[in-house]
């Protein structure tokens, strides 16, 4: 059984730090995930598309819960592929020998906590939207709308700077005392450039004017911000998470890393839904815990 209709979003799901694909059907409300990607994580065999094709050919009682989609390959194309539907990963991890079939039940509850979900499938939405003003664009303000677009209803304080000074990982962000000056410093830096964008992006992600919701939002106001400056954005899929995290941590001191790896990654394919979208799904990866 196959369905075909309003298959609008792509995804890139992790299990045990590997690659999931995912396409969500519109029409029936569910994901179908990538069948080889899920024996490649589940199993680990040396050819993944063989040991699926056996599985599916020994055991047509899958055959209801699977599907052909056209799924994002690693040379950026799109290619049909056989997919699978939660109730048929269900039925799947009973018929396979996997020592993670207890991690399995528990991915595909939902990999992301609740306001995480909810705030990601408000992230998708923000390409059809006409958000943020021109004038707006690498403003602190800008960056304000984006985090309560996307965490309005799930953080009481979506949108508003914060009154605590916050630190992570030994790190301690700009001063609250301090942060209203700070980011009016940061509104009044160049931002023409590709050099002068990253360099407001690294002194906007020292300031963290935010709670909780900073690095999420933050990708998102740079990506507008390159859009509208230099008809560019990142195609983050191509920007690994270790990476990325090891060069952000540096960046107050060396920006060179930071600023090598987005140059790197650089697109002029900015109208692209779908650079959009995996750009949301690798942001909020950058986000989860190991």
């Amino acid at each position: 059984m196959c369905y075909n209709k309003s298959m609008i979003k792509h995804s890139i799901r992790y299990f045990n730090n590997k690659k999931v694909r995912a396409v969500w059907d519109n029409d029936k409300s569910i994901w179908w995930y990538s069948a080889i990607d899920l024996i490649n994580v589940l199993v680990e065999p040396k050819s993944p598309r063989r040991y699926w094709n056996n599985i599916k050919v020994r055991n047509p009682e899958l055959s209801p819960f699977c599907g052909k989609q056209k799924l994002y390959a690693s040379d950026g194309k799109k290619y049909n592929s056989d997919v699978i539907g939660e109730d048929g990963i269900k039925l799947l991890i009973t018929i396979i020998p996997s020592k993670y079939k207890k991690e399995i039940q528990n991915w595909i509850k939902g990999f992301l906590d609740p306001i995480d979900e909810q705030s990601k499938n408000k992230a998708y939405d923000l390409f059809k939207t006409n958000l943020i003003e021109k004038e707006e664009v690498g403003k602190t303000i800008s960056l304000q709308k984006i985090h309560a677009y996307l965490f309005e209803g799930l953080y009481s304080f979506a949108g508003q700077i914060r009154t605590k000074t916050i630190s992570k990982g030994g790190f301690t962000f700009a001063n609250s005392d301090f942060l209203p000056q700070v980011l009016k410093d940061i509104d009044n830096m160049p931002d023409t450039s590709f050099k002068e964008i990253v360099d407001k992006y690294i002194e906007m992600n020292v300031a963290h004017p935010f709670m909780e919701g900073n690095g999420r939002a933050t990708r998102i106001w740079l990506d507008f911000l390159l859009k509208e400056r230099i008809n560019k954005c990142i195609d983050w899929s191509m920007i690994e998470k270790k990476v990325y995290l090891s060069a952000m941590e540096v960046s107050p001191i060396d920006s060179k890393p930071i600023f090598e790896l987005l140059g790197k990654t650089l697109t002029d394919d900015i109208n692209n839904r779908e650079i959009f979208l995996k750009g949301i799904d690798y942001s909020y990866y950058y986000e989860e815990d190991e």
